[in-house]
């Protein structure tokens, strides 16, 4: 039986300085807590599995390779300040704030204009609920129709948007009553932390990473209501208004990746905030192989646009072969061969690893048995593909193998 040290992985431990607030001293400790662990155990032998086992008792370092997926969205719920919180101890060097807008045109971190009704209590709160755009709607055993309810950030102002608490992504499509549709959370996730889902306005989410002394990475959502907004809020006023926050907060653009899946977004950041452009993220959400391949052919275009850094699926940048081993994918392979940055995502958040319909497998499936497994993902990503950081539901497993493995 493997002993581990006072460090090993079940507390991770490595202090570091805050960055980023020059009124701070305080110190914060990375903890990857039991989880590294569990997947390595998990890992088929090989060499590996013995390169992280040898990693065990090491200290862990903060790396802008670790971006934290909406913060630590495995256990806690999303884009709330103790999501964050949790994704920088895990040694996350980057954190994202999914960014819409309310009624009233304030920027708030939410990963879906319209998901209160799945990510938040707003359901069980009469007077707000009562403002969603489509009330809620039981199941319908009669015709097979899911429950269902709609309810957006631009539903409300930004003070009644405070009075929610956010809560674990998930409704249950059979309820018949608000209650049970609220209760959809995947049984490999866990409502241990989701008493409590602070939500957090932009800038406060830009003040609090700073305060952590993390990297961050905004993503302009695509707007679900029809632009421009109450007649004259255009989309190029929410894409300035995003960065705006940024100048006005005094963050360097070397800190920020501003992330669209518009490439009108970047270009519009372009001649608006070129600083912050140089470091954009292309978002590319492909729903296939036949898409990945058309994003392929469409390379050589997108740099002439004047794109510099891609993120489309992992499974995307990925192809197994007969044996199972995992291998750059043709996309993968040509971007890196035009000079692309790549970036990918989602790590993690494909619960036990061995659904083979899940959209994260498509295409490796074959290569995928379980959730040691996540290693080999990791690794192909990072040695096969060249990805330079890798968004994670799950932040401590991705700075884990950062601190072990990535140069």
């Amino acid at each position: 039986m493997r002993t581990l040290g006072i460090t090993s992985a079940v507390w991770l431990v490595a202090t570091i300085t805050l960055a980023g607030n020059p009124c701070a001293h305080a110190e914060t400790a990375i903890q990857v807590g039991p989880r590294p662990a569990y997947l390595i155990d998990q890992l088929a032998p090989g060499p590996l599995r013995t390169q992280l086992e040898r990693c065990l008792d090491e200290p862990i370092r903060r790396s802008r390779f670790s971006i934290a997926h909406r913060g630590a969205p495995l256990q806690f719920p999303e884009h709330t300040r103790e999501s964050y919180l949790a994704a920088a101890r895990m040694g996350a060097g980057v954190i994202e704030c999914d960014v819409t807008f309310t009624k009233d045109r304030q920027l708030v971190c939410r990963h879906d204009q319209c998901d209160l009704h799945a990510t938040t209590n707003i359901l069980s709160i009469p007077s707000l609920a009562a403002k969603c755009s489509a009330g809620f709607t039981p199941f319908d055993p009669a015709t097979g129709a899911p429950a269902s309810a709609r309810c957006c950030t631009s539903d409300l102002s930004l003070a009644e948007f405070r009075q929610l608490r956010g809560k674990m992504d998930g409704v249950d499509p059979q309820a018949r009553t608000v209650e049970a549709f609220m209760q959809g959370t995947p049984a490999w996730r866990t409502e241990l932390y989701a008493s409590t889902g602070t939500l957090m306005t932009h800038r406060e989410a830009i003040a609090l990473f700073q305060q952590l002394g993390v990297a961050m990475t905004p993503e302009l959502k695509t707007p679900v209501v029809e632009m421009p907004f109450a007649g004259d809020y255009t989309q190029e006023d929410f894409a300035e208004q995003m960065l705006n926050d940024y100048v006005e907060a005094g963050v360097d653009p070397s800190r920020v990746r501003a992330q669209t899946f518009r490439i009108d977004d970047i270009q519009h950041w372009q001649r608006s905030h070129p600083a912050f452009a140089e470091r954009a993220i292309a978002l590319f959400d492909l729903a296939d192989l036949p898409a990945a391949e058309q994003l392929r052919h469409r390379l050589p275009a997108l740099k002439q646009q004047g794109i510099r850094t891609l993120a489309p699926p992992l499974w995307a940048l990925l192809q197994s072969d007969e044996h199972g081993a995992l291998h750059a994918s043709p996309l993968a392979i040509e971007a890196r061969q035009q000079g692309f940055e790549l970036l990918t995502w989602t790590l993690e958040r494909s619960g036990t690893l061995q659904d083979d319909n899940d959209y994260y497998l498509q295409g490796i499936g074959n290569a995928i048995n379980g959730p040691g497994d996540v290693w080999r993902l990791l690794a192909a990503l990072d040695q096969q593909v060249g990805v330079t950081g890798v968004f994670s539901d799950w932040p401590a497993t991705t700075s884990f193998y950062a601190s072990c493995l990535h140069r």
